[in-house]
């Protein structure tokens, strides 16, 4: 009777075991897809461990590898693109001088400049510059309230609220232009940008509301493509080219966010962007260490 138990002891802790190795590589592949997600330079995984780990491990970092040489070659397409345009842009620049009718003249002059921002915009996008800051430690609270009295010295209507200090782990630069074009589209096309952020638990909200008539539902998803422009509040002349929410939501998604739109009780418009908060204790990295088997062998020593 006592051989009896003693296998099925065995036969449960090696199952347990095995269970245990097959169910951690799983957990590695699902923290690198997201990781992947967030950025694409993200460190390759370990190509070790049994025979089909490590052939699941080797078709991932090839993935990832194709994926970093198709953005790259995309990138530096678009870089030729830019620099070959630029020239016929300034040829067309100095024939633009000479024309007699000034009224004409301003008029091709504008357009020669709107393409010129097009294009800026296009390439600064397509090479996520930003992506390749390193993360750090900064003040999110100092941040925000920087941008409100920028708003303001322009003589925007903006107001901040929130914490008076909110450390945060992440890129400043990226997160800085994301907030900045938030905060400039409120202005312009809601009148007013009322920013508030608070920490819940291990996530940020940042909300910025103002009090224009906001955008259709049918629309909320198309106005983070790029270069999507709403016809009956945009056009050219008030500046932009349909690229600062799309900034944006990669902005935040970069860092492993999300970004969404509503209507406030009290009326106007609202995006909000949710922000994992990291402490400063945890580490993100993939080399955390399971501990539930070790404690259920524990419980399972005391029961037997």
């Amino acid at each position: 009777m006592l051989s009896i138990t003693l296998m099925m002891f065995a036969v449960i802790i090696f199952s347990i075991w095995a269970v245990h190795r097959s169910a951690g590589p799983l957990g590695l592949f699902a923290k690198a897809a997201e990781r992947l997600g967030r950025d694409v330079n993200a460190p390759p995984l370990a190509e070790d461990g049994p025979r089909e780990v490590r052939r699941a491990s080797i078709a991932f970092n090839d993935m990832q590898r194709k994926l970093r040489s198709f953005i790259h070659d995309r990138t530096q397409m678009l870089a030729a693109i830019s620099h070959d345009l630029r020239t016929p842009i300034t040829r067309m620049r100095l024939r633009a001088e000479l024309i007699a009718d000034e009224e004409q003249k301003h008029k091709m002059m504008a357009d020669l400049v709107q393409m010129e921002e097009m294009i800026a915009a296009t390439l600064s996008f397509a090479r996520d510059e930003a992506a390749d800051e390193p993360t750090a430690r900064f003040d999110l609270a100092a941040m925000l309230q920087s941008l409100v009295d920028d708003a303001v010295d322009g003589g925007k209507d903006a107001i901040c609220s929130g914490p008076e200090k909110l450390i945060f782990r992440g890129r400043s630069t990226a997160l800085k232009r994301a907030f900045q074009n938030l905060i400039d589209n409120a202005c312009q096309y809601g009148g007013r940008a009322e920013v508030s952020f608070v920490q819940d638990d291990s996530v940020v909200r940042i909300m910025v509301t103002d009090d224009g008539p906001g955008i259709q539902k049918s629309e909320q998803e198309q106005v983070f493509a790029p270069f999507y422009r709403i016809e009956n509040s945009r056009s050219r002349e008030t500046g932009g080219v349909g690229l600062g929410l799309a900034v944006a939501r990669t902005a935040i998604r970069a860092h492993g966010g999300e970004i969404f739109m509503d209507f406030p009780e009290h009326g106007g418009f609202r995006i909000t962007a949710k922000l994992p908060f990291i402490a400063e204790s945890s580490d993100p990295e993939m080399s955390e260490k399971p501990t539930g088997l070790r404690s259920f062998f524990r419980k399972l020593c005391r029961r037997c």
